[in-house]
Protein backbone atom coordinates (compact mmCIF):
# COMPACT_ATOMS: atom_id res chain seq x y z
CA UNK A 1 0.00 0.00 0.00
CA UNK A 2 2.75 2.41 1.02
CA UNK A 3 3.69 2.40 -3.39
CA UNK A 4 0.15 3.18 -3.87
CA UNK A 5 -0.73 5.79 -1.36
CA UNK A 6 1.26 8.97 -0.78
CA UNK A 7 2.95 8.47 2.49
CA UNK A 8 0.70 11.59 4.16
CA UNK A 9 -2.12 9.97 2.96
CA UNK A 10 -1.47 6.99 4.52
CA UNK A 11 -0.71 8.43 7.58
CA UNK A 12 -3.89 10.00 7.90
CA UNK A 13 -6.21 7.37 6.62
CA UNK A 14 -4.49 4.73 9.38
CA UNK A 15 -4.98 8.23 11.99
CA UNK A 16 -8.43 8.49 10.56
CA UNK A 17 -9.19 4.47 10.97
CA UNK A 18 -7.76 3.64 14.24
CA UNK A 19 -9.12 2.35 16.91
CA UNK A 20 -7.99 5.55 19.09
CA UNK A 21 -9.63 7.97 16.61
CA UNK A 22 -12.33 9.79 19.20
CA UNK A 23 -15.52 9.15 17.91
CA UNK A 24 -16.63 6.47 20.30
CA UNK A 25 -16.53 3.65 17.81
CA UNK A 26 -16.18 1.07 20.86
CA UNK A 27 -19.58 2.18 22.57
CA UNK A 28 -21.33 0.94 19.41
CA UNK A 29 -22.43 -2.85 18.23
CA UNK A 30 -24.51 -2.75 15.39
CA UNK A 31 -27.22 -4.71 17.17
CA UNK A 32 -24.97 -7.46 17.75
CA UNK A 33 -24.70 -7.27 21.25
CA UNK A 34 -28.66 -8.56 21.29
CA UNK A 35 -27.73 -11.27 19.07
CA UNK A 36 -25.22 -12.44 21.66
CA UNK A 37 -27.28 -11.92 24.37
CA UNK A 38 -30.15 -13.82 22.89
CA UNK A 39 -28.17 -17.11 22.41
CA UNK A 40 -27.92 -16.97 18.65
CA UNK A 41 -24.36 -15.92 17.97
CA UNK A 42 -21.94 -18.17 20.46
CA UNK A 43 -18.70 -19.08 18.49
CA UNK A 44 -16.46 -18.01 16.20
CA UNK A 45 -17.65 -19.41 13.58
CA UNK A 46 -21.10 -17.80 13.70
CA UNK A 47 -19.63 -14.61 14.43
CA UNK A 48 -17.74 -14.44 11.48
CA UNK A 49 -20.90 -15.63 9.14
CA UNK A 50 -22.89 -12.23 10.87
CA UNK A 51 -20.02 -9.93 9.81
CA UNK A 52 -19.72 -11.41 6.66
CA UNK A 53 -23.30 -11.31 5.63
CA UNK A 54 -23.37 -7.63 7.11
CA UNK A 55 -19.96 -7.03 4.80
CA UNK A 56 -21.22 -8.41 1.59
CA UNK A 57 -25.26 -7.72 1.85
CA UNK A 58 -26.19 -5.23 4.70
CA UNK A 59 -24.36 -1.94 5.57
CA UNK A 60 -21.05 -2.66 5.22
CA UNK A 61 -21.46 -2.93 1.61
CA UNK A 62 -24.22 0.26 1.57
CA UNK A 63 -21.69 2.06 3.64
CA UNK A 64 -18.77 1.51 1.65
CA UNK A 65 -21.31 2.92 -1.48
CA UNK A 66 -22.10 6.12 0.68
CA UNK A 67 -18.60 6.94 1.43
CA UNK A 68 -17.08 6.16 -2.27
CA UNK A 69 -19.91 8.46 -4.06
CA UNK A 70 -19.12 11.06 -1.35
CA UNK A 71 -15.33 10.63 -2.17
CA UNK A 72 -15.69 11.18 -5.80
CA UNK A 73 -18.59 14.16 -5.34
CA UNK A 74 -16.30 15.54 -3.09
CA UNK A 75 -13.28 15.87 -5.38
CA UNK A 76 -15.37 17.52 -8.16
CA UNK A 77 -16.32 20.16 -5.82
CA UNK A 78 -19.74 18.70 -5.92
CA UNK A 79 -21.19 20.61 -2.65
CA UNK A 80 -24.80 19.64 -3.45
CA UNK A 81 -24.16 15.78 -3.99
CA UNK A 82 -22.37 15.72 -1.18
CA UNK A 83 -25.24 17.49 0.80
CA UNK A 84 -27.91 15.07 -0.91
CA UNK A 85 -25.87 12.07 0.30
CA UNK A 86 -25.43 13.16 4.09
CA UNK A 87 -29.16 13.38 4.18
CA UNK A 88 -29.54 10.39 2.19
CA UNK A 89 -26.93 8.52 4.42
CA UNK A 90 -29.08 9.40 8.06
CA UNK A 91 -32.35 8.29 5.38
CA UNK A 92 -31.37 4.77 5.03
CA UNK A 93 -30.62 4.16 8.61
CA UNK A 94 -33.17 1.06 9.61
CA UNK A 95 -33.39 2.22 13.58
CA UNK A 96 -32.77 4.74 15.98
CA UNK A 97 -29.93 3.36 17.80
CA UNK A 98 -28.45 2.63 14.30
CA UNK A 99 -29.55 6.50 13.68
CA UNK A 100 -27.47 7.18 16.55
CA UNK A 101 -24.34 4.79 15.54
CA UNK A 102 -23.92 6.83 12.30
CA UNK A 103 -24.74 10.15 13.16
CA UNK A 104 -22.92 9.99 16.05
CA UNK A 105 -19.83 8.77 14.93
CA UNK A 106 -19.89 11.15 11.87
CA UNK A 107 -20.89 14.18 13.56
CA UNK A 108 -17.92 13.52 16.10
CA UNK A 109 -15.44 12.37 13.10
CA UNK A 110 -15.80 15.83 11.09
CA UNK A 111 -15.47 17.97 14.46
CA UNK A 112 -12.56 15.84 15.46
CA UNK A 113 -11.03 16.58 11.66
CA UNK A 114 -11.79 19.78 11.82
CA UNK A 115 -10.07 20.74 15.21
CA UNK A 116 -6.73 18.77 14.76
CA UNK A 117 -6.39 17.60 10.63
CA UNK A 118 -7.15 20.74 8.48
CA UNK A 119 -6.72 20.02 4.94
CA UNK A 120 -5.53 22.11 2.26
CA UNK A 121 -7.80 24.72 0.95
CA UNK A 122 -5.82 24.39 -2.67
CA UNK A 123 -8.06 21.90 -3.63
CA UNK A 124 -11.83 21.67 -4.92
CA UNK A 125 -12.62 19.18 -1.79
CA UNK A 126 -9.84 21.17 0.64
CA UNK A 127 -12.33 24.41 -0.23
CA UNK A 128 -15.31 22.41 -0.02
CA UNK A 129 -14.97 20.91 3.48
CA UNK A 130 -14.12 23.80 5.24
CA UNK A 131 -17.71 25.22 3.43
CA UNK A 132 -19.55 22.44 4.77
CA UNK A 133 -17.87 21.99 7.83
CA UNK A 134 -18.45 25.10 9.04
CA UNK A 135 -21.85 25.78 7.59
CA UNK A 136 -23.36 22.83 8.44
CA UNK A 137 -21.49 20.78 11.00
CA UNK A 138 -24.09 18.45 12.47
CA UNK A 139 -25.25 15.88 11.94
CA UNK A 140 -23.46 13.89 9.55
CA UNK A 141 -24.11 9.87 8.83
CA UNK A 142 -20.20 8.32 9.00
CA UNK A 143 -19.33 7.27 5.66
CA UNK A 144 -19.92 10.37 4.12
CA UNK A 145 -18.13 12.05 6.83
CA UNK A 146 -15.36 9.85 5.96
CA UNK A 147 -16.02 10.15 2.08
CA UNK A 148 -15.83 13.75 2.81
CA UNK A 149 -12.84 13.70 4.27
CA UNK A 150 -10.73 11.17 2.56
CA UNK A 151 -11.51 13.42 -0.67
CA UNK A 152 -9.96 16.60 1.01
CA UNK A 153 -6.63 14.89 2.22
CA UNK A 154 -6.20 13.34 -1.10
CA UNK A 155 -6.81 9.71 0.48
CA UNK A 156 -7.14 7.28 -2.61
CA UNK A 157 -10.16 5.51 -2.87
CA UNK A 158 -8.90 2.72 -3.89
CA UNK A 159 -6.90 2.51 -0.04
CA UNK A 160 -10.21 4.16 1.54
CA UNK A 161 -12.75 1.49 0.53
CA UNK A 162 -10.73 -1.63 2.36
CA UNK A 163 -9.40 0.28 4.88
CA UNK A 164 -12.93 1.59 5.71
CA UNK A 165 -14.23 -2.17 6.00
CA UNK A 166 -11.31 -3.57 7.72
CA UNK A 167 -12.21 -0.83 10.59
CA UNK A 168 -16.22 -1.94 10.80
CA UNK A 169 -15.75 -5.43 10.97
CA UNK A 170 -12.24 -5.26 13.88
CA UNK A 171 -15.01 -2.90 16.06
CA UNK A 172 -17.41 -5.83 15.48
CA UNK A 173 -14.95 -8.67 16.51
CA UNK A 174 -13.67 -6.38 19.65
CA UNK A 175 -17.63 -6.24 20.58
CA UNK A 176 -17.95 -9.95 20.44
CA UNK A 177 -14.46 -10.58 22.27
CA UNK A 178 -15.51 -8.38 24.96
CA UNK A 179 -19.54 -9.92 25.73
CA UNK A 180 -19.49 -13.91 24.09
CA UNK A 181 -16.51 -13.48 25.16
CA UNK A 182 -13.94 -14.80 22.25
CA UNK A 183 -10.46 -15.17 23.37
CA UNK A 184 -8.12 -12.42 21.55
CA UNK A 185 -6.82 -15.17 19.16
CA UNK A 186 -10.06 -16.48 18.10
CA UNK A 187 -10.60 -13.26 17.29
CA UNK A 188 -7.74 -12.42 15.22
CA UNK A 189 -8.52 -15.39 13.13
CA UNK A 190 -12.27 -14.21 12.41
CA UNK A 191 -10.66 -11.19 10.99
CA UNK A 192 -8.16 -12.82 9.05
CA UNK A 193 -10.67 -14.93 7.55
CA UNK A 194 -12.45 -11.85 6.32
CA UNK A 195 -10.04 -10.29 4.43
CA UNK A 196 -11.17 -12.08 1.19
CA UNK A 197 -14.60 -11.04 1.88
CA UNK A 198 -13.77 -7.07 2.39
CA UNK A 199 -11.73 -6.71 -0.42
CA UNK A 200 -15.11 -8.54 -2.50
CA UNK A 201 -16.96 -5.57 -0.93
CA UNK A 202 -14.67 -2.70 -1.38
CA UNK A 203 -14.32 -3.87 -5.09
CA UNK A 204 -18.11 -4.39 -5.47
CA UNK A 205 -18.67 -0.96 -4.16
CA UNK A 206 -16.33 0.42 -6.29
CA UNK A 207 -18.24 -0.36 -8.89
CA UNK A 208 -21.62 0.18 -8.22
CA UNK A 209 -23.70 3.56 -8.20
CA UNK A 210 -26.44 4.81 -5.70
CA UNK A 211 -28.82 2.99 -7.82
CA UNK A 212 -27.69 0.07 -6.42
CA UNK A 213 -28.03 0.45 -2.46
CA UNK A 214 -29.90 -1.68 -0.27
CA UNK A 215 -29.76 -4.50 2.20
CA UNK A 216 -31.26 -8.03 2.86
CA UNK A 217 -29.52 -8.31 6.47
CA UNK A 218 -33.08 -7.90 8.66
CA UNK A 219 -32.21 -10.15 11.18
CA UNK A 220 -29.47 -7.33 11.83
CA UNK A 221 -31.69 -4.56 11.40
CA UNK A 222 -34.31 -6.64 13.95
CA UNK A 223 -31.61 -7.13 16.44
CA UNK A 224 -30.71 -2.88 16.53
CA UNK A 225 -34.54 -2.83 17.06
CA UNK A 226 -34.83 -5.69 19.64
CA UNK A 227 -31.77 -3.39 21.68
CA UNK A 228 -33.23 -0.50 22.30
CA UNK A 229 -35.65 -2.27 25.34
CA UNK A 230 -32.77 -4.78 26.19
CA UNK A 231 -32.50 -4.98 29.43
CA UNK A 232 -28.62 -4.84 30.32
CA UNK A 233 -26.27 -3.60 28.12
CA UNK A 234 -22.74 -2.46 27.60
CA UNK A 235 -23.22 -0.61 23.87
CA UNK A 236 -25.20 2.08 22.64
CA UNK A 237 -26.53 0.22 19.65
Amino acid sequence: MTDAVPQPALYRLLTFLSPAFPIGAFTYSHGLEQVIDSGSLSDAGGLQDWIGDILRFGAGRGDAILMKETLRAAARGDGDTVSDLRDLGLALQPSRERHLESSAQGTAFLQTVTASWVPTSATPAGRLFAELAAKDPEPWPYPVALGLTCAAHAIPEAAALPAFLHAFSANLISVAVRVVPLGQNEGQKVLAALEPVVAATAAEAAACGLDDLGTSTFLADIASMAHETQYSRLFRS
